[in-house]
């Protein structure tokens, strides 16, 4: 099993297919996709790492980006991670631009759970946050989720001052009456944003009073579940969820460890430096030095990320490393 010295176990895999993304969301690449889009992991060697991974312990699987449906072989990424023995769960994140027309497809090869970021209920909002003007494909698109009959479906809304935290009521009232989980994000300082997370970063604690003061309780946490607190409540058909990396403790219960679209394996979002994998993805005879590379890395692993002071480790921005 996947352990650190910390006695965390990591059941949970975050694997990013690609760095590209095609919208230019303010807080991550604001000024568009600026890196090469070549050299990503091959489906063979994304099927031996994840082999890899469920070999010790591994059973959820997260595919990101990026935009992972930017790849024109995500849906064979798909099947390949799906089939793999001993991976039970399969999620996906996506920008949503693309679901109402594969959404059926993605759950015939096997994605159990969608996540689909969505930062603003408002079209013109949602445009100057997103720089991408398909805000009524992408809303249509949580529906058309639903429809296919995903295990679950969630949105992720990144909380920003001054652009879409007037909209925590509208947000609440969207969930009463949707079966799905809508997790607010705290802004997450990086390399390349200190001004902007100074100008826009609003504490977790805005939701988490207004969940008190509104009567939700938090629900039990799923022993793959990912870092987001949930809360419910009687009145509201979905969830409301925090995500809140300033928080104590935040780093506790962490179960997942990421491998960037190159192959490197990152021990935390915001650590430093990473350890290549690739060299042990060419054969499937290498699957042995690939366990063994996992459980020596792992004893590197840190107690906790140190963003409170102000150390972000070497992350640019979250499309770097599948957020």
């Amino acid at each position: 099993m996947l352990e650190d010295g910390f006695g965390r176990r990591f059941a949970y895999l975050r694997l990013s297919v690609t760095d590209v993304c095609n919208f230019r969301c303010e807080y991550c690449l604001p000024n568009g996709y600026q890196g090469k889009p070549t050299g990503f992991m091959s489906v063979d060697e994304i099927r031996r790492l994840v082999a890899g991974f469920a070999e010790l312990g591994t059973t959820k699987v997260r595919l990101t980006g990026g935009e992972p449906m930017v790849r024109k072989d995500f849906m064979e990424i798909v099947r390949v991670v799906r089939a793999t023995p001993g991976i039970e769960r399969l999620a996906m994140t996506t920008n949503g631009y693309k679901l109402c027309e594969t959404a059926d497809e993605l759950k015939a090869a096997g994605v159990d759970a969608i996540n689909i970021s969505i930062d603003s209920l408002e079209s013109e909002r949602f445009e100057e946050i997103t720089g991408d003007r398909r805000f009524a494909k992408v809303f249509e698109s949580i529906d058309t989720c639903l429809e296919a009959g995903f295990g679950a479906v969630k949105l992720n809304t990144v909380l920003l001052k001054g652009l879409n935290d007037h909209e925590l009521p509208g947000f609440f009232e969207y969930v009463r009456s949707r079966p799905i989980a809508l997790r607010f994000i705290e802004l997450m300082q990086t390399g390349d944003n200190q001004a902007y997370f100074e100008k826009r970063h609003v504490s977790g604690d805005v939701v988490r009073r207004k969940l008190d003061d509104e009567g939700w309780k938090p629900v039990d946490r799923g022993p793959v579940d990912g870092p987001a607190v949930e809360y419910g409540h009687p009145d509201h058909a979905g969830r409301i969820g925090l995500i809140a990396p300033y928080a104590p403790g935040f780093c506790d219960t962490c179960n997942r460890l990421r491998v960037t679209a190159r192959g490197g394996l990152r021990l935390c979002l915001f650590g430093r430096g990473s350890q290549n994998l690739r060299p042990f993805l060419q054969r499937d005879e290498d699957r042995e030095q690939l366990k063994a590379c996992l459980l020596t890395a792992l004893l590197g692993k840190k107690v906790s990320h140190f963003l409170h002071q102000g150390d972000f480790g070497d992350t640019p921005h979250l499309a770097y490393t599948g957020g």
